[in-house]
């Protein structure tokens, strides 16, 4: 039998470095990337590569990346794409939509033609248009109702809850953990 090894961030990783991890918990060597406060005296080389980029108050302590929940992204910017600062946080996971932000757009509504019953007839009470089931007619021929009614395009009034629309792409939950026993890394 074969005993393994624990497992760790061990030296082959950079000090700060994040990896991504398929289990529930961040190996010895690494804290977990969930925005976690410091403290400087403890943590000064870890410090001196995240500075208060990720929080604190830089003079007893400091903050880890807080990935929870989060995609990174690469910081600068591309042809055509936003400046993204180094720790910098942005995005949401829904939207909701206001009436400048939708495509012009036409409801269909519809139109039923009945045919209507003359009022001349021998009963008109309830047999015409705006005409109510009471005998209100004297002996004189009522007038004769209007003619049947016609399909159109009707224009509907918004409609809709303000509801929030979710964007987020689909995921797998993980962790990031944050290299805390690492080489520290050379800018060259």
């Amino acid at each position: 039998m074969s005993t393994a090894t624990p497992a760790s961030a061990g030296v082959d990783e950079y000090l700060g470095e994040l990896m991504l991890v398929g289990y529930n918990f961040c190996p010895r060597g690494s804290f977990e990337a969930n925005g976690a406060l410091l403290p400087i005296a403890q943590w000064q080389a870890l410090f001196s590569l995240y500075g208060t980029t990720f929080g604190g108050d830089g003079r007893t302590s400091f903050g880890l990346p807080d990935l929870r929940g989060r995609s990174p992204i690469g910081q600068g910017s591309g042809p055509g794409l936003p400046t993204v600062r180094w720790g910098e946080k942005s995005g949401s996971t829904s939207f909701t939509l206001n009436i400048t932000q939708m495509p012009s757009h036409n409801h269909t509504g519809e139109v039923r033609s009945e045919n209507a019953v003359q009022a001349d007839t021998g009963n008109p009470a309830g047999n015409a248009i705006a005409r109510s089931t009471l005998t209100i007619y004297s002996n004189n021929s009522p007038p004769t109702a209007a003619g049947a009614m016609h399909p159109g395009t009707l224009f509907i009034n918004n409609t809709g809850g303000n509801q929030p629309v979710n964007k987020r792409s689909p995921y797998v939950g993980m962790r990031y953990c944050v290299v805390n026993s690492g080489v520290f890394p050379s800018r060259n």
